[in-house]
């Protein structure tokens, strides 16, 4: 499959999981997910991205008279137009709807018929081989409830840690991630990271995570806990739960 193909799909997976799409482009959508295990595993991914976004954001009013503007916007704007202007190479040629990668409906359709041909032909490439799940997902919270950070574990001795707040790390001082498999086992450290910022971790002979397991991230002396276990004040926390895979 090329990459501009695979770029596409990956884009209009975005505006999936963000509720943009019509109902029938999100039909056509959905049978691309139920034929292509890859793609399903990359939607549930965004969507636990974007999990903390929900927990932390604060409900807010529409504006009077939103539903009924909305609604007017709606009925005035062709769905699926054709092309008003002839497709050009002019760089001088403004673009007009039908001519926008992502705008009409028949683009995305498109994608569904090409994507079963390929799968119909062994041709998927990537998109067919399911990309690594994570065995458990834990949201971290701060001691006032807000996200900090999301850790995948995958049961292979790595695991993936994305930071969905700012977290500040004072001269001298290290972020390090860790997991409590059981209290027999004590804590256990997953690595040091270089700021908060997105970092795979590696750490060997840990056991396989389970439901539940704790995970916490501290602020330690620069270069890691010299005594292998927490030291610092705890930055966040949070329990594992299992992806059933």
């Amino acid at each position: 499959m090329s990459s501009v193909f695979q770029d596409d799909v990956i884009a209009f997976a975005d505006d999936y999981v963000m509720g943009l799409m019509s109902p029938t482009e999100a039909e056509l959508f959905e049978a691309l997910i139920a034929a292509d295990p890859a793609l399903a595993a990359h939607v549930a991914r965004l969507r636990e991205q974007l999990l903390p976004l929900d927990l932390s954001a604060e409900a807010l009013a529409l504006p009077p008279g939103f539903a009924a503007r909305l609604q007017d916007i709606i009925a005035r704007t062709p769905q699926d137009a054709a092309p008003t202007t002839p497709l050009s190479a002019d760089p001088t040629v403004a673009p007009v709807a039908a001519n926008l990668p992502r705008a009409p409906m028949r683009w995305l359709a498109g994608l569904a018929a090409s994507l079963v041909l390929g799968l119909v032909l062994g041709f998927g490439g990537a998109m067919q081989r399911p990309a690594p799940a994570p065995q458990v997902v834990a949201v971290l919270l701060d001691d006032q409830g807000q996200p900090r950070a999301i850790i995948e574990d995958y049961g292979d001795d790595t695991a993936q840690i994305r930071f969905v707040s700012d977290v500040d790390v004072p001269q001298g001082f290290s972020i390090q991630a860790w997991t409590l498999p059981s209290r027999e086992m004590g804590p256990q450290s997953l690595g040091v990271l270089d700021g908060p910022r997105a970092t795979t971790l590696a750490s060997p002979d840990l056991p396989v995570p389970a439901d539940a397991q704790l995970y916490e991230i501290t602020l330690e002396p620069e270069g890691g806990s010299p005594t292998g276990r927490p030291t610092g004040p705890i930055i966040a926390k949070g329990l594992a739960a299992a992806q059933n895979i």
